[in-house]
């Protein structure tokens, strides 16, 4: 069975975020000074054969902990759902 994961990496909150703050700085230069605190990370589409549900998150979750992610300075969150 074929699955996707959509998969959201982000810099951990204790960590600096300089291209987050670039761009929070960038929204005051065109007049979005309501718009704070931005934080920038990465979105991962990727599809999996698994199985059943569970195969797939499990072998989602290694590959992020594995590759995707640096567990050190982001964290992750996703998604499964059958094709």
């Amino acid at each position: 069975m074929k699955f996707i994961a959509q998969i959201d990496v982000m810099p951990k909150k204790e960590i600096l975020d300089p291209q987050g703050k670039a761009v929070t700085g960038s929204m005051k230069n065109i007049g979005l000074s309501e718009i704070t605190n931005v934080r920038v990370g990465k979105h991962i589409s990727l599809e999996v054969e698994a199985a059943t549900e569970v195969e797939a998150s499990e072998k989602v979750d290694r590959a992020c902990k594995q590759l995707l992610a640096n567990l050190i300075m982001e964290s992750y969150e996703f998604k499964i759902a059958a094709v």
